[in-house]
């Protein structure tokens, strides 16, 4: 029998490959955005101070020729020899447990963070993407929510640290772009999960799961009535990355990504229950203050602008991400 060949290695690009810069990309979402770039040839920095992100995300790519990680705090000055062609800034807390207890960093990684990651485009010349967020229309009275809806934000609530941090995020990014002309593209978030979220981050797809699996009672805040909608990482990654590289007219304009499948958060524990065969009870608790009642994406502008739409159903997509939280919770 032929002894088995190992695989090729991954082949050098030439020099012209595009080079990217991830902030937060030992983040949830980062890290799955570094596993696409390199998949399509990119050489990528990734800067992350770590405050929420694990080196866990990427130490599958370890050793890898065209990744470089520098732990960095991104409201430091970004310095970086050589060239940038894409500037990704994923960086940011964004779960309600962040919001609490990192309230300052939160504001300051959307501020100050946002301005030296916009510098380091400027300065080389790369086109830029923020990740902002479905939260910058706050607790809407629109639905679903467009592009074009401004928000009904509670500046000075609990969570007001992230969306002001985003609505400013986003404001910086077009005044760069006017100002300087520099190539920018602005995404918004809505509720996304799969692998390596964190277990504690206080988000509902990690809570309901992880109790789920240690039997513990799922808890729902309110009456469970309040909608969001789910949409598994790789579609909006994908979604992500059709938004950067997008040139046509208007592309700079803000675009929804996310998925349109609304649930109750009552119907969603449900789901949960169904998909790990837990035994679990629902119970309910006080809502949270400013809380949304209602999430739901219009990606009408998705799908003219990008020719982009989910395709993972929530069944398809929960089997790896419990299978992930089997693993995170040692109950494989």
């Amino acid at each position: 029998m032929p002894p088995k060949r190992k695989p090729a290695p991954r082949r050098r690009a030439a020099p012209t490959q595009p080079v990217s810069v991830v902030t937060g990309g030992a983040g949830f979402l980062g890290s799955h955005l570094v596993d696409l770039l390199l998949a399509r040839g990119h050489r990528v920095v990734i800067i992350d101070n770590l405050i929420t992100g694990s080196t866990d995300n990427i130490a599958h790519l370890a050793g890898d020729p065209d990744l470089r990680f520098i732990k960095q705090d991104v409201t430091e000055y970004l310095f970086l020899p050589g060239r940038v062609d894409y500037v990704w800034h994923f960086a940011s807390p964004a779960s309600p447990v962040d919001y609490l207890e990192l309230p300052i960093q939160t504001l300051k990684v959307g501020s100050l963070g946002t301005h030296k990651a916009l510098g380091l485009a400027k300065g080389k010349g790369a086109r830029f993407l923020l990740t902002s967020t479905s939260e910058i229309y706050g607790d809407p009275l629109v639905h679903p929510q467009v592009e074009s809806y401004w928000g009904n934000v509670n500046t000075i609530g609990p969570r007001g640290c992230y969306d002001e941090s985003k609505r400013f995020a986003e404001a910086l990014v077009m005044a760069y772009h006017r100002e300087h002309a520099i190539p920018t593209r602005i995404v918004r978030i809505f509720n996304t999960y799969g692998p390596r979220m964190r277990v504690n981050d206080g988000r509902v797809v990690p809570a309901f799961v992880s109790q789920a699996l240690a039997g513990k009672p799922i808890t729902v805040f309110g009456d469970g009535s309040q909608t969001r909608s789910f949409c598994f990482a790789s579609d909006l990654i994908g979604g992500i990355a059709r938004l950067m590289f997008c040139d046509k007219e208007t592309s700079e304009l803000p675009v929804n990504i996310g998925n349109p499948h609304e649930m109750t958060m009552l119907g969603f524990a449900e789901e949960i229950i169904r998909a790990t065969g837990s035994k679990s009870r629902i119970v309910h608790r006080p809502l949270p203050q400013d809380d949304p009642k209602q999430r739901k994406p219009d990606i009408t502008r998705a799908k003219a602008l990008l020719g982009w739409e989910p395709k993972v159903p929530l069944a398809e997509g929960l089997e790896p991400t419990i299978a992930y939280f089997r693993g995170r919770l040692g109950l494989d």
